[in-house]
């Protein structure tokens, strides 16, 4: 058994894994970390192997406490992965889109692939059919829309995620939710019709924390799946041991 954990900007998230099945997913705060491995191995003692992908700021100590019980591996530059990094900065591409792209090549061979990752930030990674990661788009997710508008204004509220009555915010309260959701689903929509002009063969794959939320907004066809990258990096720690 293979326990993957994605340290997050905001969260941990963890998965148990027999195989490409999940036998059970965790949710957890950072400050919950070792309790809540300890809980876990516990409750599935066969597992042998940690696999960590980590763009939050966390201790790597807290997972070599489990070092006597588990082999833990932290997901680094240094690994090998399922497609050709054609990023011009490939030092800065961020763990997290590289699980997310080792599982969607890993997955969907042979297409045209466009990860979305909608988080704290909503991330785009393309691979295209030959394998060859070209990068994507960076832009803030609806958490920090919400909290930039109140944060850098003198009288906007601070408010929390509602689905809009209309396009025509007849409040402010209403303006901000129309602002926020309706512009998030015409970003995503307009970055994934601009891919379709140039590529076809293609498959959209959507996931993050607002997935399932965003999901039923988008008017093009798309495959969510809200675990899509603990399942990515539980298979490409398969794939390291294969290929290493």
């Amino acid at each position: 058994m293979i326990l993957t954990v994605d340290v997050g900007n905001t969260r941990i998230k963890a998965s148990v894994f027999e195989g490409n099945t999940s036998l059970e997913n965790f949710v957890f705060e950072k400050n919950e970390l070792e309790k809540k491995i300890e809980n876990i191995l516990e409750k599935y003692p066969n597992c042998s192997d940690l696999a960590v992908a980590s763009v939050g700021s966390i201790e790597k100590q807290s997972f070599l406490t489990f070092e006597n019980r588990l082999k833990v591996h932290f997901f680094s530059h240094e690994d090998v992965f399922p497609f050709h990094n054609k990023y011009a900065t490939p030092k800065t591409l961020g763990i997290d889109r590289m699980i997310l792209s080792a599982g969607a090549t890993l997955q969907f061979p042979k297409q045209n692939r466009l990860v979305i990752d909608a988080g704290t930030c909503i991330t785009y990674d393309f691979i295209d059919e030959n394998d060859n990661y070209l990068g994507g788009a960076i832009s803030p997710g609806l958490r920090l829309r919400y909290e930039s508008l109140h944060n850098f204004t003198a009288r906007l509220p601070l408010l929390t995620l509602e689905t809009p009555d209309t396009y025509i915010g007849n409040s402010t309260a209403q303006a901000i939710h129309s602002g926020v959701v309706n512009g998030f689903v015409y970003e995503i929509d307009g970055f994934i019709d601009e891919y379709r002009k140039e590529f076809s063969n293609f498959i959209i794959i959507l996931t993050g924390g607002d997935a399932d939320f965003l999901a039923k907004r988008l008017k093009n066809t798309i495959f969510a799946n809200s675990n899509f990258l603990l399942e990515s990096l539980n298979q490409t720690y398969q794939y390291k041991i294969d290929n290493d």
